[in-house]
């Protein structure tokens, strides 16, 4: 799974209800303009191994602009509105792509927000898990680069997310002191490139 992919997806934050888990995601929608908070990522390759185990931050603005921070390894994915930035700080490489391209039946759309989502995807409940009550995204579009998005809600909010690539790699996702529709720096989505770093991209 495309690292890219997944992060902008990880910022569905729900206000509290005893909703269904699509009406949370209805009411996701129409209510959360922006949310920040932390989380830790595992990923799993298709035996149930562990292959990477990291942590970070996040912040987004809808619609498109987001910062996702890992603290190690160091990367910073950065959404300003009209392109997306990623620097490596091991590599000191920054790639960047037009929001355009990148958007479409991926979690960036959930991210969005848009009011049409079910065109994009397949969307229904699937029960209890953990504790948490469960809904999968499947996208309707073949190329999307992942087969499936589950989100796991409690009462009190989006507390687990995975996702499922067509290799059989799962990344899981846990989600703690989120604060939903928080005021936030608009600077938090500029990105500037570090000196010396290589841009590549558009």
């Amino acid at each position: 799974m495309n690292r890219f992919l997944f992060s902008l997806f990880l910022f569905l934050i729900f206000e509290n209800s005893n909703a269904a888990s699509l009406e949370r995601f209805q009411s996701y929608v129409r209510t959360t303009q922006a949310a920040r908070g932390d989380f830790v990522q595992k990923v799993y390759d298709k035996t149930g191994k562990l292959v990477q185990d990291s942590r970070g931050s996040f912040a987004f603005l809808r619609p498109g602009r987001f910062r996702w921070t890992y603290v190690k390894p160091q990367q910073v994915i950065v959404g300003d509105g009209e392109r997306v930035w990623i620097h490596d700080a091991d590599l000191n490489q920054v790639t960047v792509r037009k929001v355009a391209r990148v958007l479409g039946a991926t979690p960036a759309a959930l991210l969005a927000g848009a009011s049409d989502i079910e065109k994009s995807f397949e969307l229904k409940e699937i029960g209890t898990r953990d504790g948490l009550e469960w809904m999968e995204a499947k996208p309707r579009e073949k190329e999307a680069g992942f087969e499936t998005v589950r989100l796991g809600m409690s009462t009190g909010g989006v507390e687990a997310m995975e996702l499922v690539d067509y290799f059989g790699q799962t990344t899981v996702l846990r989600f703690s002191s989120v604060e939903r529709n928080p005021q936030i720096d608009p600077a938090t989505f500029r990105f500037t490139p570090p000196k010396g770093a290589d841009v590549l991209g558009d």
